[in-house]
């Protein structure tokens, strides 16, 4: 098959480990820089260029969409939907995974659980929010923030009060959020893979550090997840859409609580953490899902 991958950098361990593990299955797979694409909307024959090139032909596309291109990458990425090519996840799906305050109200009405957490527009209402989700010690989250990058723990009523109104004075969209004590400053990164939860880690944050992520220094061991976690990060993945997604949950005294719904998960962390070909495993789920096309428009053409 002939794959695309769209990536700004071709040295980032996800990307090389992709091109690799797809080349080793016999695919010929290319990397494509997001933003060097442009895109041509004629009516019948959609196309993308790409230095100087048409692109066509491709079976499959990956998308690594970086959090600050996500309104260009989708916008390929649909493209090459439009072109017919199997997209890993869709441009919807990304979108949907990448608006923190959707993820959430489509996870709370489809029953997923997760920390309590509030939303407000007006200074006014700040007293009342903090009430609503416990009171402190809780954690406020910049709603564009990623890798653990605008998450503050304010530990007293007067310090949550002090930053919330700090954000709302720069007009910053925040979530105030329960704080888990009991997770005890470490979080379960579930790689799912269709409808099955493929590799999981424990992510554990530096002493004095409540942020999890291996970007901010966080320790990543094996950990056995169990039937109920398993069921939480699947339910997670498919309520977005995603076929590929990295859910991250809290252990929490009433169960488990998704934290974020990741649609371009990391490999480098949960491989090494766990020695499992997770890269190998997407190209297993994509060539079955191109088979399974390729079955159903056969049978379409025989009826």
């Amino acid at each position: 098959m002939k794959i695309a991958i769209l990536s700004r950098n071709p040295s980032l361990y996800s990307t090389s480990r992709l091109k690799e593990a797809g080349e080793k299955r016999g695919h010929e797979v290319h990397v494509i820089d997001t933003l060097r694409c442009y895109m041509n909307m004629a009516t019948h024959k959609p196309t993308i260029h790409y230095q100087g090139q048409v692109l066509e032909g491709f079976d499959a596309i990956i998308p690594r969409i970086g959090a600050s291109i996500t309104f260009y990458g989708t916008a390929v990425l649909r493209q090459f939907e439009m072109m017919g090519v199997f997209p890993l996840n869709e441009s919807v799906a990304i979108s949907r995974a990448r608006d923190k305050l959707r993820s959430l109200q489509l996870l709370s009405r489809k029953g997923v659980g997760m920390p309590v957490t509030g939303f407000a527009h007006s200074p006014d209402d700040i007293r009342d929010l903090i009430s609503m989700v416990g009171g402190a010690p809780l954690v406020i989250k910049l709603l564009e923030g990623t890798q653990g990058i605008g998450v503050v723990l304010a530990e007293t009523r007067k310090a949550a009060e002090s930053v919330i109104e700090a954000f709302m004075g720069l007009k910053a969209n925040i979530l105030v959020q329960e704080f888990i004590k009991e997770a005890g400053g470490a979080d379960i990164r579930c790689f799912v893979v269709g409808d099955k939860v493929v590799a999981a880690m424990k992510r554990q944050a530096q002493p004095g550090e409540f942020r999890s992520n291996l970007h901010r220094g966080g320790q990543a061991s094996v950990i056995k997840i169990t039937p109920e976690e398993r069921s939480t990060a699947v339910r997670a993945a498919r309520v977005m859409g995603l076929n590929v997604a990295g859910v991250d949950l809290l252990r929490s005294n009433h169960g488990p609580l998704v934290m974020e719904v990741n649609s371009s998960p990391g490999l480098e962390g949960i491989e090494n953490a766990t020695g499992k070909d997770i890269a190998g495993l997407i190209y297993a789920f994509i060539e079955k899902k191109i088979q399974e096309n390729k079955s159903s428009t056969r049978t379409k053409g025989q009826g």
